[in-house]
């Protein structure tokens, strides 16, 4: 029985979803929008780049994969950036209220602000850079957008570890390193993965805006490529792509942490 629930939850389910999905993207593109094209006919157009997901035709006209390797190798660039930023402010806003007063507010009004602003910004910071310059901008981007959630939710974790907790670590007479790594780290660390998560998803997502906007190589570059060509059946194929990756990420992600929780 237990065997039977678990193909009935783990793929049966999801199977019956997917259909249904795509039966209403049938029949939105027979009856509601004729330029919408029919899930046979976005295969048809769009199989190249999935049967050849490594080919390279030109800089714009690649395989799916390639494509999505390209903004990928951006994508862990901007968000290890976040990482290794985010999570120290995490602590210093979680453990100083001092720090906190300080900068939190800036941190308030930095946050809201679209990567449709800070890419502009980023172009001209690096301007020198040459070749590079819609690289670095494109890094910095996906940097500063997605370091917030990881700074928030480690300063969460933070605030929530009990006093008693500390209290035993200064009776115990543990050095600061001891502290951060035997009462802080393990405490927080379920907080801390909440905001690696949603940075992740967050890095991804602006990658793809980033890309449209500076026209590289990229599953964004070549959305708004076939956008500009009115080859909707490619527009999906990217969506999809999009919505796939990002799902694979957070799996994994999902994985790292089981494996730490349990370590």
């Amino acid at each position: 029985m237990k065997q039977g629930g678990f193909k009935l939850d783990w793929l049966l389910l999801p199977c019956l979803g997917s259909i249904a999905v795509i039966l209403l993207w049938w029949l939105s593109s027979k009856t509601w929008s004729k330029d919408l094209p029919d899930p046979l006919k976005t295969w048809n157009v769009s199989k190249e780049y999935v049967l050849e997901p490594f080919a390279k035709r030109g800089e714009l006209d690649q395989g799916i994969l390639r494509f999505t390797l390209l903004s990928l190798s951006l994508v862990v660039k901007g968000y290890a950036i976040a990482l290794i930023l985010g999570t120290p402010l995490g602590f210093c806003i979680g453990l100083s209220k001092t720090f906190s007063k300080a900068f939190d507010p800036i941190f308030q009004i930095l946050r809201p602000v679209s990567p449709l602003a800070w890419l502009p910004l980023g172009m001209v910071l690096f301007l020198g850079a040459g070749k590079n310059t819609s690289e670095l901008a494109a890094i910095f981007t996906v940097a500063i957008c997605s370091m917030w959630p990881t700074v928030l939710n480690t300063a969460a974790g933070v605030r929530s570890i009990p006093q008693d907790y500390l209290n035993v670590a200064k009776v115990l007479r543990l050095s600061r390193y001891q502290t951060l790594r035997k009462v802080l780290l393990p405490a927080a660390l379920p907080y801390m993965f909440t905001g690696f998560r949603l940075s992740l998803g967050i890095a991804w997502l602006v990658i793809v805006a980033a890309e449209m906007l500076t026209g590289r190589p990229g599953v964004g570059g070549f959305l708004w490529q076939e956008y500009n060509s009115l080859i909707y059946e490619h527009i999906i194929l990217c969506i999809l792509t999009i919505g796939i990756v990002g799902f694979v990420l957070d799996r994994l992600m999902s994985v790292v942490e089981n494996r730490l929780k349990f370590a």
